[in-house]
């Protein structure tokens, strides 16, 4: 479904927000506080991990939702070339934009996380923080080749082939604990195996929550300044295509009035 970006009398809006963008921006301001008191007052340690497993209500959900992120990219990305839509492509640079932010929020706090866990900030050898950091890198190229110079059209071709090949990591990513057990120092997902408890198992659902809203509320900003934008750069060549075309016209000059006769005769 594609996203209503304006609701404004005139043509030149003077803010991004909507009643619906306010109303996920109450929820934010509401849920943070909520989420940060069960986080770090109501839920218990861990047996194992003790408080450093509170890192976790953030870690993975923002974890969960760069995943998300680049796969709209990809999304994006595929319908652009199939259908050339700007829609399609201002959709995926806003989506990878906000990817880049959450999975440079996962790296930082799996880096803090493994600090008190396995006594290292950083483990070449761990293989899903080295995959991690590749998808990390391979989206801020993305970025990078968006602001070369270039048509629209071009720049969001290039911009999707990026995209596209970006994407093919999420899954090695995600599964590289299991593929890879013997090189890695991740654990196996407790999500799965059954061993959370009730108040923590709901702390990390409240988390998700949170950062999915989080994420549609930015996706929304960054979309309708994705999209005025893009208006802008097709006003703008549109103006250089008729002042090209005056200048044509005034090198050629009005013709006479004897080239006129000779051509109706």
């Amino acid at each position: 479904m594609k996203i209503k970006f304006m609701e404004a009398k005139d043509t030149q809006p003077s803010a991004t927000s909507s009643r619906s963008t306010r109303l996920l921006g109450f929820c934010l301001a509401l849920g943070i506080p909520v989420l940060v008191l069960f986080a770090f007052v109501f839920s218990p340690k861990d047996d194992t991990m003790d408080d450093a497993v509170r890192l976790l209500y953030i870690h993975v959900p923002v974890a969960i939702f760069s995943y998300i992120a680049f796969g709209i990219t990809a999304m994006g990305s595929i319908m652009y070339l199939w259908k050339q839509s700007r829609w399609w492509d201002t959709t995926a640079h806003a989506s990878a934009e906000i990817g880049v932010i959450f999975c440079g929020l996962t790296l930082v706090t799996g880096s803090i996380w493994g600090r008190p866990t396995w006594n290292t900030w950083w483990e070449w050898g761990d293989v899903r923080l080295v995959t991690t950091l590749v998808m990390f890198l391979m989206f801020i190229g993305y970025l990078a080749l968006r602001q070369v110079p270039a048509s629209p059209h071009v720049r969001a071709k290039r911009a999707a082939i990026v995209g596209i090949i970006g994407t093919i990591n999420i899954p090695i990513v995600n599964r590289s604990v299991e593929w890879w057990e013997n090189s890695t120092l991740h654990q196996q997902s407790s999500l799965t195996d059954g061993n959370l408890e009730d108040l923590t198992l709901f702390t990390w659902f409240l988390g998700t929550l949170i950062m999915g809203i989080a994420y549609v509320w930015l996706m929304i900003h960054r979309f309708r300044v994705g999209w005025l934008s893009s208006e802008h750069e097709a006003l703008g060549y549109g103006a250089a295509i008729e002042e090209r075309k005056a200048e044509a016209d005034s090198l050629t000059g009005p013709k006479t009035e004897t080239s006129q006769e000779g051509e109706s005769q």
